[in-house]
């Protein structure tokens, strides 16, 4: 799966119902055994600081929340950007994990056109595209 999961899925599944598309995403891309996600520092501070914000989540569960996450994933080195772009946080984000697809459900991000090679897609398409079957072979000639 080459793909970034952006702070606001790992927020959104850590708050959400198991039901939910962005809980659903964690646990399919987490539980990965092949290959393991990758993520930057940029998005587990992101997250932490997200879910320290958020008033459904004990502030005393953050930690133990951003250790898991951290455990789950391999950190990668990423350019430095203005904590509060998201955008070019991400794009780099992205790049150093080798990806070219985000996965986020930020209202200005998600579903939007590609910015710099990298497309952003949000958790319930991403679901979707998961759940498709791929198209049938196209029929042979002769």
């Amino acid at each position: 799966m080459k793909i970034l999961l952006a702070p606001d899925v790992y927020v959104n599944a850590s708050v959400a119902g198991a039901g939910f598309a962005p809980a659903q995403v964690v646990d399919r891309v987490l539980g990965n055994k092949k290959a393991r996600q990758k993520t930057t520092e940029w998005v587990l501070a992101t997250t932490a600081k997200m879910l320290s914000a958020h008033p459904a989540f004990k502030k005393d569960a953050v930690e133990p929340q951003v250790k898991l996450i951290r455990d789950l994933v391999d950190v990668v080195e990423a350019d430095d950007h203005d904590p509060a772009d998201w955008t070019g946080s991400l794009v780099a984000a992205a790049r150093a994990a080798g990806v070219g697809r985000v996965v986020t459900d930020h209202p200005d991000l998600a579903d939007r056109d590609e910015v710099d090679g990298i497309e952003f897609v949000s958790s319930d398409a991403w679901m979707i595209e998961q759940q498709t079957p791929p198209p049938p072979p196209p029929p042979k000639k002769g």
